[in-house]
């Protein structure tokens, strides 16, 4: 059971502080008393380092769409690694990853990759800035978009800090310089009216609109029609680019969230699934803006090199993740991911407990709240359900699942409708202990 002073998890987080601050490498991982260390993994299990066996609910955070150890990544990284992991030269890899992404994502006609989505949402903004000679950006309250500076202005805002009608631009890191907060426009998600008065308010000098069409931490609702046509609309009018974010929404279907929910954008950023369990990323959009890479007529706008950006061990597993995501694959991530959200809700309503499942096809996010939730605002958790979805998870943890300490969910292709059955078991399982020791 969790926590277990003598695990060998806890021995290895003790360890892990004499070199780590606080024991760790990724805030994401971290989990106190100590986090669960991995020994690996296979299909849609991981097994931690004291023998325990567990369902993956999050698979690296949405990354590992085909689970762990899939037979033919590990097959096409392992031909890679025999010839060699990293260039100081392209390789064909590259061009034939590119491809596939040009091909089925609507917004990509030319994509330059990266070492992670962080530096493919940097890429873009820089490729905004360059392309429309303006300074600021404008993003959603409460989207993530990695680490860069400008992308998670108001990452975590809270009602001590947000704002009134119009959003704050609120620092997330200690020591944020002032002129970054000044050049970052705060977005009420799916307010059309609010959102449209403030790209026209700043529309001269935006450079571009970064969204996210299913945001996470917004509570994984997808933005309605009204406000993509409004965004698509009023961005092309006042020559704003409209950047979306893809980096977890890539696993919706071929063409990711915005072939989905029908929005064309003009740069979209890329990663997780499409690095086929490697690190990657990637930012694509239409070839006249991309040319703002292009180093052929001499330095280019906007200089980009990364050591390890398309090594070719992450663009050959990432061919072969992408190449397995056929329309079958597809439909039974969907099926999947609509059977645990109805069975997590019927999870709710017969342990008496406050709640729902949000999300849209393989992803789910798990909310102590039953009121309607269409912006971060309506899925702000209070201090109290945030320590409660703690507990939940960790009775979740102890009944064998993996989930975020925050309620998200991502499944995996290998998961089987028996796999879904014993998560929703478990969830019922976890509510109905967290009600009787009046936690909920």
């Amino acid at each position: 059971m969790y926590p277990d002073s003598s695990s060998r998890s806890q021995a290895l987080h003790t360890r892990a502080k004499r070199s780590l601050p606080g024991g760790n490498t990724r805030t994401t991982v971290y989990l106190s008393p100590y986090p669960v260390y991995a020994a690996r993994g296979a299909g849609c299990r991981v097994h931690d380092v004291d023998g325990n066996v567990l369902i993956d609910c999050i698979n690296n955070f949405t990354a590992l769409i085909h689970g762990h150890a899939h037979p033919a990544l590990a097959a096409a990284a392992h031909r890679q690694i025999d010839l060699g992991t990293s260039f100081g030269m392209p390789t064909e890899s590259e061009i034939v990853l590119a491809e596939l992404l040009a091909e089925r994502v609507p917004g990509i006609e030319q994509v330059r990759f990266t070492n992670s989505g962080t530096e493919a949402v940097m890429m873009a903004l820089k490729a905004a800035r360059a392309y429309t000679s303006r300074p600021k950006i404008a993003k959603v309250e409460g989207a993530y978009h990695g680490s860069y500076d400008y992308a998670e202005i108001s990452l975590d805002a809270a009602p001590d800090n947000w704002g009134d009608a119009v959003p704050a631009s609120v620092p997330y890191a200690r020591g944020t310089p002032q002129g970054v907060l000044a050049d970052v426009v705060v977005l009420p998600f799916n307010d059309c009216e609010a959102t449209e008065a403030l790209l026209r308010r700043h529309g001269a000098s935006l450079a571009g609109v970064l969204v996210d069409l299913l945001p996470n931490r917004v509570g994984l609702i997808p933005a309605t029609p009204a406000y993509l046509e409004m965004l698509r609309r009023v961005t092309r009018e006042l020559g704003i680019l409209l950047i979306v974010d893809e980096v977890i929404s890539l696993r919706l279907g071929p063409g990711g969230a915005q072939a989905r929910l029908g929005v064309q954008p003009d740069l979209t950023t890329v990663g997780k699934i499409m690095g086929g369990g490697f690190p990657v990323g990637g930012v694509g959009g239409r070839a006249d803006v991309m040319a703002v890479f292009d180093p052929s007529g001499g330095r280019p706008a906007v200089p980009h090199g990364g050591t390890f950006s398309a090594n070719p061990v992450s663009m050959v597993a990432g061919l072969a993740a992408m190449q397995l995501l056929d329309g079958e694959a597809y439909q039974r991530l969907d099926r999947h991911g609509e059977m645990l959200r109805q069975g997590l809700n019927r999870a709710f309503a017969d342990a008496g407990v406050a709640g729902q499942a949000t999300g849209l096809g393989s992803l789910i996010k798990l909310h102590l709240k039953a009121a309607p939730i269409a912006n971060y605002r309506d899925a702000f958790p209070t201090p109290e359900q945030g320590r409660a979805m703690a507990r939940f998870n960790r009775e979740m943890l102890n009944r064998g699942i993996l989930m975020a300490g925050y309620g998200l969910m991502a499944l995996s292709t290998p998961m089987q409708d028996a796999d879904i059955e014993q998560i929703v078991q478990a969830a019922h399982e976890a509510l109905v202990a967290l009600r009787r020791e009046e936690v909920l």
